[in-house]
Order: structure tokens, then C-alpha cells, then sequence
């Protein structure tokens, strides 16, 4: 069901969503949460879908806010939608005028109450999230560096600003790539020297990445650039040979360990709503994206030399792996020597006799 409010307020548009409700025939709510998404107009129809593919796993109160502040009159329109596909609720807000400077007056009476409130800009997002007016509103605050208009993210002002409940879409994505990094030093536990990750220019997956390679293993770790999709490689450095992720079609990667044959591995590049989904699985503070933070700010402080040491200890590992090589060689012959020696005594022995 789909109802259209011109001019509306917040009393009507909750008025409205218990009426679609009884319709619908479902009068009892069975939501666990709302999504408060923070749009423009050009993506709110991408935004609107992925929140509500997420609702799937999450039926929630969906609540898109587009913004449009300007010198005209001050007004609110508002759609909603019930049933049609949508396994929550759906509310499409415009913000006209100096209404749109104060969001929260519009969004605060509409939140399901009880139940944690997660706030989502697929733009980008704030500078410091925590200190947005709708920002406040939410347990969790969800930005995407990948999809920022500016040409870097302040890492700094992110780090400075990190409030319990705030995480990005950069960071989400790097969960599997993570668990498998961690899952091969458990089955494979050995001294990393040096780490290196590989990804496609500007990709603030990577940047992250490395930050936590470097918090966890106290080691160098260098970035290079790569055609992409996204991530394409991750590799450390041990005594005995790299241990390397590799995934250079965004879809399959490939698990290297020193002594073992290459194993390929699943590892999709995930949609939006999966990002998402992700997300609202998770609600307490995540301690370990803000420690990443914390370094992310020490690495860009670092001079460019001191971010290019893990390449002495890609060589370093590489001399030592041919040098072992070489040992193995070098050894084969001397054996057949012996061999081929003991096999002519053994002749002459047997002439004499």
C-alpha cells in the first residue's frame, strides 16, 4: 500500500503507517529496528531498495531523508509504503527550506520506540558523524569513504571524532579479507616481517587494511596500486615464504601458504545490501575499527620512506627462499657424487674377486 502526503507532518505520517497497517491486515509491529538513511534525490531510489533487501533479514522501519535546503518555503512530503514487496515499513521524506536543517524534528517522532536506531548516509557521510543532528539519533552510524565526493577522507577527523557505534562501509567490506589473514596465521603460526596490500588507486579499503595490519602485527606494510576491482591482493611476509591472498577478478581469490598447494576461495565482491546486512547484525561498539583509526592517522603522519620498508622485507624473504632453494641443488649432486663413487668401488671389488 502506497500513500501519498503533500505538506504533511510527522503526527499525519504516523497516522498514516498505522492506517496502512490495519489494511495490510498486520496491526502489531513486528519490526527490530529503524534505518534512518540521510540521501539525495539522484540515489535515494538505490538507497530505498538495499535498505529494504537488508529488511529481509531485518524487518525494520525504513525512514530515507532528502534534504533539500534552500530559500524556499519551509514543507514536508512524504510517501509511504506498506506490503508491496517491502518486509517492514518504508517512508520517503522531503525536507523543504529551513525544515531541512532540523531533520531530527521530523525524524525523532517517527522512530520505532524501544529499539535501536541505525543511521546510514550512502554518500559518503559527515566528517564526524556522532556530531550530526541525526547522527545523535542513532546506536549506530553507518558512512561509505568509497562513495565520499572529496578527494580523500579525513582520516584524522574521523579518528578525533570516533564515537562508540561508528563504523563505514570501507571497513565492512574488508570482514572476509580479514578473517581469512587471521584464520592463516592460527593454521600457519609463524614471525610476519613485512605485509603488503595491493588495490586499485584511491581505494579506502586498502588504507584501512593496511592500518590494521600494522596495529595487529607491529610490522611495515606498504600499499601498491593494481587495475582493481577493489582489493587485490594481500600478502605477508615470513622467513619461509609469503603468505598471499590474491583475487584479481573481484569474484575468486586465491589462499597461498609457503609449502602448500594454492587453494581458491570465494570471495565476492558484496552488494550493498549485504554491506548492510552486516551492519545491523552488529550493534555494539566496534573497538577494533577504532583502534584502526588510530593508526590510519599515525601512518599518514609516517614520511613516504618509512611506508616502503615492507619492500625490503619482500626481498629479504625472497633471498632467503632462493638461497634455500639453491642449498637443495647444490646438495642433489653431491649425493649423486657419493653415490656413483660407491657404485665404481663396488665394481673394482667385484673385477678383483
Amino acid at each position: 500500500m502506497i500513500i501519498d502526503l503533500t505538506d504533511t507532518t510527522s503526527s499525519e505520517i504516523a497516522s498514516a503507517l498505522l492506517k496502512a497497517r490495519r489494511n495490510a491486515g498486520s496491526p502489531a509491529m513486528g519490526m527490530v529496528g529503524t534505518i534512518v538513511v540521510v540521501v539525495d534525490e539522484a540515489s535515494h531510489h538505490d538507497a530505498m531498495k538495499a535498505a529494504n533487501e537488508a529488511g529481509r533479514e531485518h524487518p525494520s522501519r525504513v525512514l530515507v531523508a532528502i534534504l533539500r535546503p534552500g530559500r524556499g518555503a519551509s514543507g514536508l512530503d512524504a510517501e509511504v509504503r506498506v506490503g508491496e514487496g517491502i518486509p517492514g515499513e518504508a517512508v520517503l521524506l522531503r525536507l523543504h527550506g529551513e525544515l531541512a536543517k532540523v531533520p531530527e524534528s521530523v525524524v525523532t517522532p517517527l522512530l520505532l520506540p524501544d529499539s535501536p536506531v541505525i543511521v546510514w548516509w550512502p554518500g559518503g557521510g559527515p566528517r564526524v558523524p556522532a556530531e550530526d543532528p541525526l547522527g545523535r539519533l542513532g546506536r549506530r552510524r553507518v558512512t561509505d569513504a568509497a562513495a565520499t565526493r572529496r578527494a580523500s577522507v579525513d582520516y584524522t577527523a574521523r579518528a578525533e571524532g570516533y564515537a562508540p557505534g561508528d563504523t563505514d562501509f570501507a571497513w565492512t567490506r574488508l570482514t572476509p579479507w580479514r578473517a581469512l589473514m587471521a584464520a592463516a596465521l592460527d593454521q600457519y603460526p609463524t614471525k610476519v616481517t613485512g605485509a603488503e596490500v595491493t588495490a586499485a588507486r584511491g581505494n579506502p579499503s586498502a588504507d584501512l587494511m593496511s592500518a590494521w595490519l600494522q596495529s595487529r602485527l607491529k610490522v611495515p606494510v606498504e600499499q601498491r596500486n593494481s587495475r582493481g576491482p577493489g582489493v587485490t591482493a594481500v600478502r605477508l611476509f615470513t622467513p619461509s615464504g609469503p603468505i598471499a591472498l590474491t583475487r584479481p577478478d573481484g569474484a575468486v581469490a586465491t589462499f597461498s601458504v609457503p609449502g602448500q598447494p594454492d587453494r581458491p576461495v570465494a570471495l565476492k565482491r558484496r552488494t550493498t545490501s549485504e554491506l548492510l546486512s552486516e551492519e545491523l547484525r552488529r550493534l555494539d561498539p566496534d573497538d577494533v575499527y577504532a583502534k584502526t583509526l588510530a593508526c590510519m592517522v599515525e601512518r599518514d603522519a609516517m614520511p613516504a620512506d618509512a611506508k616502503k620498508v615492507a619492500e625490503t622485507a619482500r626481498k629479504s624473504t625472497a633471498a632467503k627462499v632462493t638461497a634455500a632453494g639453491k642449498k637443495v641443488v647444490a646438495k642433489k649432486p653431491a649425493a649423486a657424487k657419493k653415490a656413483a663413487a660407491k657404485k665404481v668401488a663396488g665394481g673394482k671389488k667385484a673385477a678383483k674377486r
